[in-house]
């Protein structure tokens, strides 16, 4: 059987390289010299230490394995886009695409001891419908006990053809009564506008400039991704906005890793023209190379814009940034975009599988080129690291202003984001505050509006006493480097000699949980405002919460002249 299909594997290795000898002797080459010829050497070299594995290794081998491992090394080399997607995992592309799944719609998360925790269901699906709710265990789903499967199995049994239904055996958070919910799945789609609503509301503190516009005349429109008609969600949300008086409009891209291109460029054509160039592409495959204009009639080619980017705002987040700036139609406000200029395009490659590959590069209507000189290397925080002014090259507006290449876009306007301690962002990764959030929501039925999300001192405290029970980093910065400090000292055997003064540092700066908790209240409490909101309200309501504290959009607005 294994030298059967090894019999096979070889024909269809020597059919390509046949192919290939065939297009090096047809185009000229010599076949001695030609590329095509050491790659034949390469796929029977290939062949050969498949069939010696297959015949001689000592041990049982899945060659499907060994095969995947290879295709996706083969890819991964190539750059971080370029990927084999296989037919069991088809549902991923229609989910990147259209943000769109046959399901229940909820976010969960694997308990060992008891089962599957809903986390969060989404606005308007079937788990809102059937009542599922924060904080409910699921038990079984159609009597298959979850305890012994995966998060991802789970997620799977979860999922189905809109119109089929699924039993859940729930134990529910609020009562704890088991009981049997029979849901009927159904589309589940997430809205590419995550949120819009006017500014007016938003508090300013007394540390923070004021903008000298009307934030009552200005409208907000937080764009998450770019799926399959998202651009019609953002034109809907610019319509209501501008029937409540929107005098200027704030896009915020920041977070937005991108998506579908045209969704980018219909994006672009509801402030620009019609006919508009907002994008080229250039690559070696037919169709691959292609030029970019709006189809669509505009909303308000006049209105003020400003588009808020940061490090994560990526490839149609760029196109967009890019092209309103090189129009001179909006001011680019926040920090250097990701760097990702590269197109990528799906191909069928057999047994219903697909190869997700990188076909060409993109330019902004100046000419630009965003895509990161150098992908491989970036900062901490993922944007792209610092590239020498001598590689860089000038390019015009459409009013004549520079703007550079090299690595995404740089702002007109440098704000930055804002900035936490070590302890934070340790806690906001574990995922202890939305567990919180969860239980608040488990215990607290009667809250009716997000406003009565207010946390007192009192329940604070208990958040506090909830979240120091639980396991997460709380070392400052400053902590860590001493550690390290001390690691070095005893190595070069400095540490006996300085011991008293070295422990005496590190007890100041060596605090408990609940210290911790209680110094970074200021920050910290806000967000767990949020995850509670969340639970209760929704993602739109938590994004609206969140402006009051949003340092970098509040001196954007400031900025914005």
């Amino acid at each position: 059987m294994i030298m059967r299909r090894y019999r096979f594997l070889k024909k269809l290795l020597l059919s390509a390289a046949g192919a290939l000898f065939l297009t090096a002797a047809t185009s000229g080459v010599s076949f001695g010299q030609s590329k095509n010829f050491k790659l034949v050497q390469d796929l029977e070299v290939q062949y050969n230490i498949l069939r010696t594995l297959a015949t001689e290794y000592v041990d049982t081998l899945s060659f499907s394995k060994i095969l995947r491992y290879g295709i996706d090394a083969m890819l991964e080399s190539l750059d971080p886009y370029t990927e084999f997607v296989p037919e069991e995992n088809e549902e991923s592309i229609e989910l990147i695409t259209t943000a769109s799944y046959g399901g229940i719609g909820a976010t969960i998360r694997k308990i060992d001891s008891l089962g599957v925790m809903i986390m969060q269901p989404y606005p308007n699906s079937p788990a809102v419908k059937f009542n599922l709710e924060p904080g409910d265990i699921i038990l079984k789903i159609d009597g298959a006990d979850l305890r012994p499967l995966t998060v991802d199995e789970c997620s799977k049994r979860m999922r189905g053809a809109p119109g089929t239904q699924v039993t859940f055996t729930v134990k529910k958070g609020r009562t704890g009564k088991v009981e049997d919910i029979v849901v009927t799945r159904d589309r589940v789609h997430t809205s590419d506008v995550a949120y819009y609503g006017m500014l007016d509301n938003v508090v300013y503190g007394a540390d923070i400039e004021k903008p000298a516009f009307d934030l009552s005349k200005t409208g907000y429109i937080r764009v998450s991704s770019f799926t399959l008609n998202g651009a019609d969600d953002v034109r809907r949300a610019l319509m209501e906005l501008k029937e409540k008086g929107a005098e200027r409009i704030v896009l915020d891209l920041r977070g937005n890793g991108g998506g579908l291109m045209n969704e980018a460029i219909d994006i672009v054509s509801l402030f620009v023209p019609k006919g508009t160039l907002v994008a080229s592409a250039k690559g070696r495959g037919e169709g691959s190379s292609f030029t970019c204009v709006t189809e669509k009639d505009p909303v308000d080619t006049l209105i003020k814009l400003a588009v808020l980017v940061n490090s994560s705002s990526a490839s149609s987040s760029e196109i967009v940034a890019g092209a309103l700036q090189d129009l001179d139609r909006a001011t680019i406000i926040g920090t250097r975009t990701y760097g990702k200029g590269l197109v990528q395009s799906f191909r069928p490659v057999g047994y219903n599988g697909k190869l997700k590959l990188t076909t060409s590069k993109y330019y902004t209507p100046s000419g630009r080129c965003i895509q990161i000189l150098d992908y491989s290397h970036r900062n901490a925080d993922g944007s792209a690291g610092a590239v020498p002014d001598s590689l860089k090259k000038a390019f015009k507006t459409k009013n004549g202003r520079t703007v550079y290449d090299g690595g995404g876009i740089t702002p007109d306007t440098t704000i930055k984001s804002n900035s936490y301690s070590r302890p934070v962002y340790a806690l906001v990764m574990s995922g202890i505050m939305e567990e919180y959030g969860v239980d608040f929501y488990s215990k607290n039925p009667n809250i009716s509006s997000p406003e009565e999300i207010n946390l007192t001192d009192e329940q604070y405290h208990d958040f506090v006493k909830y979240a120091a029970s639980k396991k997460f980093d709380q070392r400052s910065a400053a902590e860590v480097v001493l550690e390290q400090l001390i690691k070095e000292a005893k190595e070069e055997k400095l540490y006996e000699k300085d011991k008293a003064e070295f422990d005496a540092l590190s007890s100041k700066l060596n605090l408990t949980k609940e210290q911790v908790l209680n110094q970074y209240k200021e920050d910290l409490k806000p967000m767990v405002e949020e995850e509670i909101i969340q639970k209760y309200f929704f993602t739109g309501e938590r994004i609206k919460h969140m402006l009051n504290t949003d340092v970098q959009l509040l001196k954007s607005l400031a900025a914005w002249k």
